[in-house]
């Protein structure tokens, strides 16, 4: 018998469904009951990782302390179970056949004709053990991307068929989400694409073990006998997930359902105690029940889709629970900046945040915005390409350096207050080769981040190129805005701050990848709370 159980969760009908956070509610569950879980993410695009996918095709790149850049449901994992992700966590189709590729150049094959099976299903296999072979974890959960019945996912799909044979009865299961729509001209719930989604996993050699059914109404025990019957499954494996105001309710909506009973009972694994969410649901009566509020301007150049800013956004849901605030978001695209929108709705805000980005487009929207909140004392957090425009402002508001700029936006520039890495300037390929993972930083002892984190030593995690360029540093500092965190090996500036100003910061990091629910991150609290501050005082 295998030590560790494994989890697989495909999904079908349509993509968006939310397989994350119904694995991620699972994990949170089994967690809960005392057994050491975590989640995978396949992913069947080709690019080896989504560090060169534009934000509008894919939502944020998330990064890890190993210096992953992965789907940004590795976010979700982390923000659910408050355990760090890695390399391990995230395979694309990409570096699947990047890995037997080199393998095959190097002669590992023997002279055998590489084929899909069994080479890259083998390796699919190899990778998803990978995290269970230590005995570090008791269960691990394995997301399947796409839709069942992709091209892009039947390697994968055969790879779990395999694992399952290999695997052994109560080893592995299968819970497989999918849609009932709701037609309200017949005004009733539909199970045949359901049941088309079920049979399609079938004809590839796959049962369902568990099917999760997202819907916009209650399922009636009468359509829970239907869908049991006709897809196959045990009557208590047909499990509701109906449309929740917050992703945050999915785990105790799960727990209503029997989800994690249901699976405990597959895998011949003990009840253990009932699921310990003292904790998850102190925070989530916070988050439902604030005592106040706080409008929040989130000032970037994706923001027409939201998940380009997700753990940005999660990560203000935390900080708003711990101050018992709800934080109202307002999106702000930078290339759209007039004085108009300064005057009439910048300045009505209680904090500015300057988002992160790559590229020259809508860059002097975010200075003139910074301009605004610095000149006028508007509670400000500046995160990577936001604290680098932070540092372009005032070099050239305030030490009037008109044409100070960053060698990204204009590499002839005689002014580069940012300037690119040392280490980046040799650097032709773009995929995996900035700045990556969890770096130390020395805090400046009573500097207001010393104070935030209660410390003069943290780690963050980074994701750039270009960075503060020491040549203006002594200038900078003298006329004002102080560099109080560095790399302690490199000596590159990680956080600026204002002490002129209520509360004016700027960091290199990305603070946002380490928010939890259990941990919600302090520069976010210390942040809102600021902002709810800025209101009274008004």
């Amino acid at each position: 018998m295998a030590d560790t159980k494994y989890i697989f969760v495909t999904g079908g009908v349509t993509s968006s469904l939310g397989k994350g956070i119904i694995a991620a509610s699972l994990a949170k569950l089994l967690q809960a009951r005392g057994y050491k879980t975590t989640i995978q993410k396949l992913d069947p695009y080709i690019n080896v990782d989504p560090g060169t996918l534009n934000p509008y095709e894919h939502g944020e790149c998330y990064v890890t302390d190993d210096g992953a850049e992965t789907d940004l449901d590795l976010g979700h994992y982390e923000r659910f179970l408050n355990v760090n992700t890695s390399q391990a966590n995230n395979v694309t189709t990409g570096r699947i056949y990047q890995s037997v590729i080199e393998k095959e150049r190097k002669g590992e094959f023997l002279g055998k004709t590489v084929q899909v099976v069994p080479h890259i299903t083998n390796e699919i296999k190899e990778r998803i053990q990978l995290l269970g072979k230590n005995g570090e974890y008791d269960i691990v959960i394995t997301e399947i991307g796409g839709t069942v019945g992709d091209i892009e996912s039947l390697p994968y799909i055969e790879a779990v068929r395999q694992l399952m044979w290999e695997l052994g009865d109560n080893n592995g299961i299968v819970i497989h989400l999918t849609l009932v729509p709701y037609l309200s001209a017949a005004g009733e719930l539909k199970t045949k694409p359901t049941q088309h989604s079920v049979k399609t996993l079938m004809e590839s050699g796959i049962k369902a073990d568990i099917l999760v059914c997202r819907t916009e109404h209650e399922l009636s025990d009468d359509l829970r006998e239907k869908l049991a019957l006709f897809c196959n499954v045990k009557r208590e494996a047909v499990i509701q997930s109906i449309d929740a105001s917050t992703i945050y309710d999915v785990p105790n909506m799960m727990l209503h359902e029997g989800l994690d009973t249901v699976v405990l009972k597959k895998l011949a694994l003990a009840e253990k105690a009932a699921p310990d969410l003292m904790r998850w649901n102190q925070f989530l009566d916070r988050h439902k029940n604030p005592k106040d509020e706080v409008h929040i301007g989130l000032v970037g150049k994706y923001v027409e889709l939201q998940d380009s800013y997700k753990s940005i956004l999660e990560a203000f849901i935390h900080a708003g629970a711990e101050n018992e605030v709800k934080v109202n978001v307002e999106y702000i695209h930078s290339e759209h900046i007039t004085q108009h929108v300064l005057k009439n709705k910048i300045a009505k805000l209680d904090g500015v945040l300057v988002a992160p980005g790559f590229g020259e487009r809508g860059i002097e929207g975010k200075i003139e915005a910074i301009q605004y909140v610095r000149e006028n004392n508007i509670p400000f957090l500046g995160i990577c390409l936001g604290m680098q425009m932070a540092v372009i402002e005032f070099a050239r508001n305030v030490l009037n350096i008109k044409d100070a700029n960053s060698t990204e936006m204009n590499p002839n520039t005689p002014n580069p207050v940012i300037d690119l890495m040392e280490e980046q300037k040799d650097i032709t390929h773009m995929g995996g080769t900035m700045r990556l993972g969890a770096w130390d930083c020395n805090v400046q002892a009573n500097s207001l981040v010393a104070k935030v984190y209660g410390a003069n030593k943290i780690s963050e995690r980074h994701r750039h190129r270009y960075e503060f360029n020491d040549k203006f540093k002594g200038q900078i500092e003298a006329a004002g805005l102080k560099a109080t965190g560095l790399n302690p090996e490199t000596g590159l500036v990680e956080i600026v701050e204002l002490p002129s100003h209520p509360w004016f910061v700027g960091v290199q990091y990305h603070p946002e990848y380490k928010s939890t629910v259990a941990n919600p991150h302090p520069l976010f609290v210390a942040f809102v709370k600021s902002a709810l501050q800025y209101k009274k005082n008004k």
